[in-house]
């Protein structure tokens, strides 16, 4: 399928769900549905278009937060991540992230969620401070906490590029994806963090990316 046809078959996918009495979990596959007509058609060029799903998805996940069950802290990273790759500023969405406690979690995706919060309003001593808990753990992706502390510290390129290419080198080996739509998601979101940053760096050519 191309990317086109990819979008098309989410888009339908959304359309079809929109259509139901909506409760938290279908709330949470709306947003999934949207998630991925954003990300096929940021990768097919069309980024308007891109950023409208992507913003939809993101308001879907924060519908889906109420009567959700404890820790679904995918849930607002979906939403930070959505705001992002639209080009938004993702406040509200780390906000949320905070006020329902995400740093003071105990699993490891609660404290990625604190810390793509904290990195996003700009809280970037508390950030690495979260991150630097998630470098210690083993049941986390530990390339993506040595970026995320990269991202915080701000101070080495090397450091960050050579983490975010293992990251994508990590992708490139999956085979299963959110909605089925391969994209090195992830990687999007820190270089556009890394932006902010002046950090974003140069990375190899890859059917993942854009």
């Amino acid at each position: 399928m191309t990317w086109s046809e990819r979008a098309q078959a989410a888009i339908e996918r959304y359309r079809r769900g929109e259509a139901r009495d909506l409760d938290q979990r279908q709330l949470t596959q709306l947003g999934n549905a949207a998630w991925a007509a954003g990300l096929c058609l940021l990768m097919d060029g069309r980024h308007e278009e891109s950023a409208e799903w992507l913003r939809r998805a993101a308001e879907r996940y924060r519908e889906s937060w109420d009567g959700a069950p404890p820790d679904s802290w995918g849930r607002p990273i979906a939403a930070m991540k959505a705001l992002l790759l639209a080009g938004d500023d993702a406040w509200e969405a780390a906000q949320w992230a905070l006020d329902a406690g995400a740093a003071d979690a105990e699993s490891p995706i609660g404290r990625y969620a604190a810390t793509l919060a904290l990195l996003v309003l700009g809280r970037d001593h508390d950030a690495l401070h979260v991150a630097g808990t998630l470098r210690e753990r083993d049941d986390f992706p530990h390339d993506v906490a040595v970026a995320l502390a990269e991202l915080a510290a701000a101070e080495n390129r090397l450091e960050y590029l050579v983490a975010v290419e293992d990251i994508l080198d990590s992708f490139e080996t999956r085979t299963d994806f959110l909605e089925d739509v391969p994209v090195a998601d992830t990687v999007l979101v820190l270089q556009a963090l890394a932006a902010k940053r002046d950090l974003a760096v140069d990375l190899p050519p890859s059917a993942l990316l854009p």
